[in-house]
């Protein structure tokens, strides 16, 4: 199994995390003063709190999953799961993207929020990779971007899933199993946790507002 995440995305989101339970934790006990619970108090409490629900969908919960069964890409709000049957082309340029059969039967795609690079920097590595390859024989990574290191890693594993037939007579069981993976497709979900994360903060926000305008 291969996980895919962004190394400075999840030191980021940690260190807010930090951040804010420390200030959390002095605005509850009054560590580096008296407490006090005001409707400003509670504002900036939830501030925090929303600021950690940003720092847990965009920071740690975006990552690329290639398993034995297929390819999980969670994105900050929303997951996509695709059977290898279902995948259809894995490519990776400024960003890592997954053709697959959705749910109705057509055509999606659904690009990974990790290791996203800008056309610029994508360009730059494609001609570095070609300054490279004139100089030397041997296979370089120096002009290779995460997002076609982690393509490889992908299309690696499916290639691994194909059916394979015996040589001679045609493989019954490789030929039942491309049979049962026509049908196979891919489902598109909203995800609970990361929507609780921001809705929740989001909703108090509202509620404070709303009370300290009327009181």
């Amino acid at each position: 199994m291969v996980t895919i995440r962004s190394t400075g995305g999840r030191v980021a989101a940690y260190a807010w995390l930090a951040f804010a339970a420390l200030n959390l934790a002095d605005l509850l006990f009054g560590i580096t003063g008296d407490a006090s619970y005001t409707p400003m108090t509670f504002g900036i409490g939830v501030l925090l709190l929303l600021g950690s629900g940003v720092a847990y969908a965009v920071g740690l919960r975006p990552a690329i999953i290639g398993d034995d069964d297929a390819v999980t890409i969670r994105n900050p709000l929303r997951d996509v799961r695709a059977p290898w049957a279902a995948v259809r082309r894995i490519e990776g340029t400024n960003a890592v993207t997954v053709r697959f059969t959705g749910p109705d039967g057509a055509e999606l795609e659904s690009r990974a929020w990790v290791h996203q690079t800008s056309p610029r920097a994508q360009a730059k590595a494609e001609a570095r990779a070609r300054k490279e390859a004139t100089k030397q024989q041997e296979f370089d990574l120096r002009g290779r971007t995460p997002a076609a290191f982690a393509a490889q890693q992908l299309n690696e594993i499916r290639d691994r899933q194909r059916p394979r037939t015996k040589s001679g007579a045609p493989d019954r069981a490789a030929a039942a199993k491309e049979a049962a993976d026509e049908s196979a497709k891919g489902t598109v979900t909203w995800s609970v946790p990361a929507l609780a994360a921001l809705g929740v903060p989001l909703a108090l926000l509202v509620v404070i507002v709303i009370v300290g305008a009327v009181s």
